[in-house]
């Protein structure tokens, strides 16, 4: 008998959608070595993150508490590495 499993959504937590909303705007991006999350201080991406977290919000979560995911989000991001040397 041939058995399937329901598959899982790929995003799995609210702030991994954040994140993802993050990336696709523009507004923060990967360390290329260590895979830390660093924003890339861009207001446009960032206006462009809250508006698409204001239309295309999860399933059961309010436009507000998805603006207010994303900006948690923004607030726990810097602007660099924490594991890479400062450049001198």
């Amino acid at each position: 008998m041939l058995m399937t499993k329901e598959r899982r959504p790929a995003i799995r937590t609210l702030r991994g959608w954040a994140i993802s909303v993050l990336q696709e705007a523009g507004a923060i991006h990967e360390c290329e070595e260590h895979g830390w999350a660093k924003d890339r201080t861009d207001p446009h991406a960032r206006e462009r993150a809250l508006e698409l977290a204001r239309h295309y919000h999860p399933v059961g979560l309010s436009p507000d508490d998805a603006v207010a995911e994303i900006r948690a989000v923004l607030d726990s991001v810097g602007d660099s590495c924490p594991e890479c040397l400062p450049s001198d």
